[in-house]
C-alpha cells in the first residue's frame, strides 16, 4: 500500500500487483482515496498534501518546509507549485469542482520552472525550489530564518545557496551573508538580525563554562536567550533558567531572556529592549570569560 507523501496513478497500482477489483475494494474501505482523476493517496496522507494534489500540483513553498519542519513565518494557506500550462485544475477540497479565479483561492500556486526538476516527487518539489520559492514568499528576515533552519537541520549544505539564489532576483543576493546554520530557531535568527541591524557583534551558541551552552553572546558581554513554550513553560524549565541566569551572572554576564511569541509578533518592543541595554553598556569593559 502507499506511504502518507506517495500519490500514485491507476497504472502505478496495477503494476504493484493490484488488480481492479482490489482497486475497488481499497477504494470502498478507505484503504485507498482517489483525490483526483487517475490519483490516489493513502488515507494517512497530509491533509496539505492531498489539498495539493487535488489542485494538479505538487506541495511546495512554505507549506513543504513547516512539513520538513523548517521555520517559515505565517503559511495560513497551502502553497504548491504548478507546471506552466496546466489545465484542469481543481478546487482543493472538492475535485469535482474547477478551481476559484485567483481572489478567491484558498491555496497559492507558484508557477515558475522548477531549478531541479529530478527532484520532485509524486506529491512534493524540491527542497531547493521549496527555499526559493520561499525566499520570494516571505519578508527578507523570515526569508533569512527560513535558510538557516534548513541549514541548521542539514536539508541543505552551504554550498547550495548559490543554486537557490540563481535562480532568484539579483536583489536577492543580499542576503546569503546573512544565512548562518549555527541558528537552532527562526527567533534566534530574527533577534541576530536585530542586533546586527544595531552594529552589534554577536557570536551563536556559545558554551560558557559551569553553565553550557547560550544562544549568542552580545558584544562580549549580554547573553541573549530565545526561549520557546514547548522548552521553557513548565515550572522545572524556569527554575533551571534562573539557575543559568544566576551562574551567568556570577561570571559577569546579565542575561535578556525574550519569547518566541514577542520576538516574532511584537518586534519592536523585543529592538527597543536591545538597543536599551546595548547603549546602556557602551564604553564599560567586558567581563573575562
Amino acid at each position: 500500500m502507499l506511504q502518507d507523501r506517495e500519490v500514485a496513478t491507476r497504472g502505478e497500482l496495477m503494476s504493484k500487483g493490484m488488480t481492479r477489483r482490489g482497486l475497488a475494494r481499497a477504494l470502498e474501505s478507505g484503504d485507498l482515496i482517489r483525490v483526483r482523476r487517475d490519483r490516489y493517496v493513502a488515507p494517512t496522507a497530509p491533509a496539505d498534501i492531498v489539498q495539493a494534489v487535488r489542485v494538479g500540483g505538487r506541495l511546495a513553498c512554505l507549506s513543504l518546509l513547516k512539513m520538513l519542519g523548517v521555520f517559515v513565518f505565517g503559511c495560513d494557506r497551502v502553497h504548491l507549485h504548478v507546471l506552466r500550462g496546466a489545465s484542469r485544475l481543481r478546487s482543493p477540497t472538492d475535485r469535482s469542482e474547477r478551481l476559484p479565479n485567483r481572489r478567491d483561492r484558498t491555496v497559492r500556486l507558484h508557477w515558475l520552472p522548477l531549478i531541479r526538476p529530478a527532484a520532485v516527487t509524486s506529491s512534493c518539489v524540491g527542497v531547493i525550489d521549496a527555499l526559493a520559492q520561499a525566499v520570494l514568499c516571505q519578508l527578507p528576515r523570515h526569508a533569512v530564518a527560513t535558510l538557516d533552519s534548513a541549514l541548521n537541520k542539514g536539508l541543505i549544505v552551504r554550498g547550495q545557496l548559490g543554486e537557490v539564489f540563481a535562480a532568484l532576483p539579483a536583489r536577492f543576493g543580499a542576503l546569503i551573508p546573512l544565512v548562518d546554520g549555527r541558528a537552532e530557531s527562526g527567533p534566534e535568527t530574527l533577534v541576530r538580525l536585530m542586533l546586527l541591524a544595531l552594529g552589534c557583534s554577536v557570536e551563536l551558541q556559545v558554551a560558557v563554562d559551569g553553565v553550557g551552552r547560550v544562544d549568542m553572546i552580545v558584544n562580549g558581554w549580554l547573553v541573549v536567550e530565545c526561549d520557546s513554550r514547548a522548552f521553557h513553560s513548565g515550572w522545572r524549565e524556569q527554575l533551571r533558567d534562573r539557575r543559568r541566569d544566576a551562574a551567568l551572572a556570577a561570571l559577569g554576564y546579565p542575561t535578556l531572556r525574550l519569547t518566541a511569541e514577542d520576538i516574532m509578533y511584537e518586534p519592536e518592543s523585543v529592538l527597543a529592549a536591545l538597543k536599551g541595554l546595548v547603549t546602556s553598556r557602551q564604553g564599560v569593559a567586558t567581563p573575562p570569560v
